[in-house]
């Protein structure tokens, strides 16, 4: 390598991660930019401001991804360091956050020491990752990967009425590019682990190896509203009882398979909700995941099952939709091999780990070579306002980070 080798400038990445962190701030250090809302529009103009003040030629697709080109000294297909800047309602100030950002230095600091790579770099921010306001998550690189229909991910109507198309006009990205216009030659994301896992085992450094399957299922139930006082309980027709045995359900469904197998009932409403009225309507989510595509399958069924007889029990009718269905991935195993080599050379202990949660990451896995970085969080928290990630530990990621991409553009020079 020519010239100063690039180092990455934590205050400089610290510092962005604050001033994003003060759009759509919530009190005890949270934020809640959720999908296309005008938080989530001033953001991406902050972070397309600091793109273009790195040089970066900027690109918005027709689902409002983002991308930022920085020229290689040989044309082709760029190496990529994507992410997401929209959080879910209880958000924290790294989810996301953190990998574009960390992408941001990368750029930063090949810019300060004026070192042009051979093959192109990229960093991008995809729509509509966390899946809050508008379903699926990870919407924005699906779409980019072509594995959802761009119409139908544009007419997707949100918790609160509104489509992405009408929002994503409304905070002005509803851009031009087509969606799938590139396919990168490697595919790069820095996460917190959003887990416990690294602290309480005592790792610096996660080497993702993939990411386990996700299924979402919205169930509705109807029975039949009913005085609380004066209807005898073997008379009942009781929506909320129907889900409270779901939820039991679930939770011993991830039990009895054990493993990698966990299980949620995240989000509940009953109807009318009323004290003293007896619930004609209840409609809530079954979240399910496995690194096992088989026991993610098992698990659904052994769901489906309790759903139907505990509507059957109480005489009520129940309705579901798939909201999200993705099956597992596993990332190219020479990234993952790069990453924890590279992490042992900064002298970090580094644990090779599957990952809980969905990423944008997992859409780019059955396209080109793809690698995940996991840092620490605090207690395990994240999707809460108290997730943290320490300074030092997010300089060590940006840094394995960085050298990751040094080779990935440069190859042996």
């Amino acid at each position: 390598m020519n010239g100063p080798r690039p180092r990455i400038d934590l205050s400089r990445l610290m510092g962005r991660i604050e001033a994003l962190g003060r759009i759509g701030a919530l009190p005890g250090g949270g934020v809640c930019r959720l999908a296309l809302t005008p938080a989530d529009g001033e953001g991406r103009r902050l972070v397309v401001d600091w793109m273009k003040a790195l040089g970066l030629e900027i690109s918005v697709d027709r689902i409002g991804n983002v991308r930022g080109v920085r020229a290689g000294r040989v044309d082709g297909a760029p190496v990529m360091i994507g992410s997401h800047i929209d959080t879910v309602a209880t958000g924290g100030l790294y989810d996301g956050n953190l990998g574009v950002l960390a992408g941001l230095e990368v750029v930063a600091a090949l810019n300060d020491a004026g070192h042009v790579t051979r093959r192109p770099l990229t960093v991008a921010f995809f729509t509509n990752e966390e899946g809050a306001r508008f379903a699926p998550d990870m919407m924005g690189s699906a779409v980019h990967q072509g594995a959802l229909d761009l119409d139908a991910a544009l007419a997707t109507v949100g918790i609160d009425g509104k489509t992405v198309a009408d929002e994503l006009a409304a905070i002005g990205f509803a851009g031009d590019a087509p969606p799938l216009s590139l396919t990168p030659h490697a595919y790069l994301e820095l996460h917190i682990e959003q887990g416990p896992v690294l602290e309480r085992e005592s790792f610096a450094i996660g080497a993702v190896t993939g990411v386990q399957g996700i299924s979402w299922t919205e169930v509705t139930v109807s029975g039949v509203s009913n005085h609380a006082g004066t209807t005898p309980m073997a008379m009942r027709c009781d929506a909320g009882v129907v889900a409270a045995r779901v939820i039991t359900a679930v939770r011993e469904i991830a039990e009895r398979l054990g493993g990698a197998q966990v299980a949620t009932v995240g989000a509940l409403r009953l109807e009318p909700g009323l004290v003293n009225v007896v619930p004609r309507k209840a409609v809530f989510t079954v979240d399910l995941r496995n690194t096992d595509e088989a026991r993610l399958v098992e698990a659904e069924q052994l769901a489906a099952a309790a759903i139907t007889e505990a509507a059957r029990a109480e005489g009520a009718t129940v309705t579901s939709r798939r909201l999200a269905r993705f099956a597992p991935v596993e990332f190219d195993p020479a990234i993952v091999d790069l990453v924890e080599a590279t992490a042992r050379r900064h002298g970090a202990s580094v644990k090779r780990m599957p990952s809980g949660a969905g990423h944008d990451a997992q859409m780019f896995a059955p396209d080109c070579p793809t690698g995940m970085i996991f840092v620490p969080s605090r207690d395990g928290l994240s999707h809460n306002v108290r997730e943290h990630t320490d300074r030092e530990e997010i300089g060590l990621g940006a840094e394995i980070l960085l050298d990751v991409v040094l080779h990935l553009t440069d190859g042996d020079e």
